[in-house]
């Protein structure tokens, strides 16, 4: 993408160095956490890098200490969203995990921190996932009152299976990066000071193999399963829109930015 494009962006930055993109996720103070700005911004240099042929391979990661912990709940309840996060999903985040997960370009999450809520489906959407060792994952949507989405509900049975999606929803515990690893989360752990580096390796790497084949194979790999994946995330919309809808949801976001634990009614 022009550089023009690059400097217009205030919450995500992009470079590429020998075919290798880097996006980084730039709201540290928020643990990165995803705001509508952030959301645009990325499914620009998304579109960007799908037409852009010299972007081999592409690497996320998040600035700071975390990866990103999911939506920030202060915008959620700035704006009034509970009523329209079915809507907000379909015309902010679906077009952006879709475009990252149908890229023709290998992925990798290099995990570096903690990564919540929607902040964890974009690292399951990647093809990779390299964590550093510091690294937690959860699915944290249950703690306010909320279903999993941005594909959690598609990808995240494919990667653990059933059983193990369940109690990682349901109970919204986080996971350690060694236990991601166990559970087939992600590809490899690695101390933290190597994460960018082992990241690049396998970038490297890639970017080295023939990308149309490559393209080629991601597309045959997906072409079974992903006939779910518009479809989840749709049905995720709606069901997402129906909870948000509850008094369980609005004490849930309250809770956590009073830090306490929220009391659910059932309503």
């Amino acid at each position: 993408m022009a550089d023009s494009g690059r400097e217009s962006l205030k919450t995500v930055s992009f470079t590429k160095v020998e075919g290798v993109g880097v996006l980084t996720l730039m709201r540290a103070d928020a643990l990165n956490a995803f705001t509508t700005e952030m959301l645009a911004e990325l499914r620009q240099v998304l579109d960007a890098i799908a037409h852009n042929k010299e972007v081999r391979v592409l690497i996320v990661t998040g600035q700071g200490r975390a990866f990103s912990a999911g939506q920030d709940l202060k915008e959620h309840v700035n704006t009034g969203g509970a009523a329209s996060i079915g809507s907000h999903l379909e015309h902010h985040y679906n077009p952006v995990l879709d475009r990252f997960y149908h890229l023709d370009q290998p992925t990798i999450a290099a995990v570096n921190g903690v990564a919540a809520g929607a902040g964890m489906s974009l690292a399951l959407a990647a093809d990779f996932r390299i964590a550093a060792e510091s690294a937690r994952f959860v699915q944290a949507f249950v703690h306010v009152g909320l279903v999993p989405d941005s594909g959690s509900t598609y990808l995240l049975p494919q990667l653990v299976g059933l059983s193990r999606a369940l109690e990682l929803s349901l109970l919204g515990e986080a996971v350690s990066a060694s236990d991601a690893l166990r559970y087939g989360l992600v590809n490899r752990v690695v101390p933290d000071a190597d994460l960018m580096e082992e990241a690049r390796a396998l970038a490297a790497r890639l970017a080295a193999g023939p990308p149309v084949a490559m393209g080629l194979i991601k597309r045959g790999l997906h072409r079974g399963p992903e006939r779910g994946f518009r479809e989840a995330l749709e049905y995720e919309a709606w069901l997402q829109a129906v909870a948000a809808r509850t008094a369980d949801h609005e004490e849930g976001v309250h809770a956590f930015l009073e830090k306490r634990r929220p009391k659910f009614q059932g309503r």
